[in-house]
C-alpha cells in the first residue's frame, strides 16, 4: 500500500482539475480546428493562406512557450487597456494555449478527413440541387468524423500530457499538486510514481474508449 501521507485528497483534486482542463481544451480545440480547416479549404486565398501560416507558427512553438506567452502577454494587454493590474488565472491561460495548439494540429486532421470523402458523393449531392451549406451539413460533416477520429484520438492523448505544463503558471492540476506534496514530504519518487500511474491510467481508459468509438463509427460503413 502506497503511503500518500495525507495528500491523497489533494492529488484527487489535481486529477479532477487536469481532466477539467483537458476536457474544456478539447471542446474549444475541436471548434478552432474545424473552423481553421474550413478556412484552409476556402477559395478566399488570403484567408486560407493566413490561417495556414498561423497554424504552422503555433505548431512550431513549444507548448510551454505558448502558455507563458499567453499568460504574460494577455495579462500585459489587459493591464494596458484597463490601466490597472489585472491578473489572468492559470486555468484561463492554460485553456487558451492548449486549445490553440490542439486546434492547430486538429485543423490538418480535419482537412485530411474532408479530402478523404469521395468527391463523387459531393458531386452527386450538388446534381440534386443541394446548396453548398446543405452538402457540407448532410454529406461532408457527418462522414468527416469517421476519418478524423483516429487522429483526434492521438491528439487527445497528447493533450492529456500537455496539461502538466500548465503547472508553471500556478494552476493546481495534478503535477502542481504532486510538486507540493513532494516538497512537503521529501518523497519525490513516491509521488512522481503515483502521478505517472495516474497519467497511464487516464491514457489506458482513453485509448479503450477511443477504440470503442472508432469501432462504433465504422459499423455498417465500408471505408475507402
Amino acid at each position: 500500500m502506497i503511503d500518500l501521507q495525507g495528500f491523497g485528497p489533494q492529488l484527487l483534486e489535481g486529477v479532477l482539475m487536469t481532466l477539467r482542463l483537458a476536457a474544456v481544451s478539447l471542446f474549444l480545440g475541436i471548434i478552432i480546428g474545424l473552423a481553421a480547416a474550413i478556412a484552409k479549404m476556402s477559395s478566399i486565398r488570403w484567408l486560407a493562406r493566413g490561417v495556414d501560416i498561423l497554424t504552422n507558427l503555433l505548431r512550431g512553438l513549444p507548448e510551454l512557450l505558448t502558455i507563458l506567452i499567453l499568460y504574460y502577454g494577455v495579462q500585459n494587454l489587459f493591464n494596458a487597456i484597463f490601466e490597472d493590474f489585472v491578473e489572468v488565472d492559470g486555468f484561463t491561460a492554460g485553456v487558451a494555449a492548449l486549445s490553440l495548439v490542439f486546434g492547430s494540429y486538429a485543423s490538418e486532421t480535419f482537412r485530411g478527413a474532408f479530402l478523404a470523402i469521395p468527391i463523387g458523393q459531393i458531386e452527386a449531392a450538388k446534381s440534386f440541387g443541394m446548396s453548398p451549406f446543405t452538402v457540407f451539413r448532410r454529406i461532408q460533416l457527418p462522414q468527416m468524423w469517421r476519418y478524423a477520429l483516429p487522429g483526434l484520438g492521438n491528439l487527445w492523448l497528447v493533450l492529456i500530457k500537455d496539461t502538466s505544463l500548465v503547472s508553471v503558471v500556478g494552476l493546481q492540476e495534478l503535477m502542481r499538486k504532486t510538486q507540493i506534496a513532494t516538497s512537503v514530504t521529501k518523497s519525490p519518487f513516491t509521488f512522481y510514481s503515483v502521478a505517472a500511474l495516474i497519467f497511464i491510467a487516464i491514457t489506458v481508459v482513453s485509448t479503450l474508449f477511443l477504440r470503442w468509438i472508432e469501432k462504433k463509427s465504422r459499423r455498417g460503413v465500408r471505408m475507402g
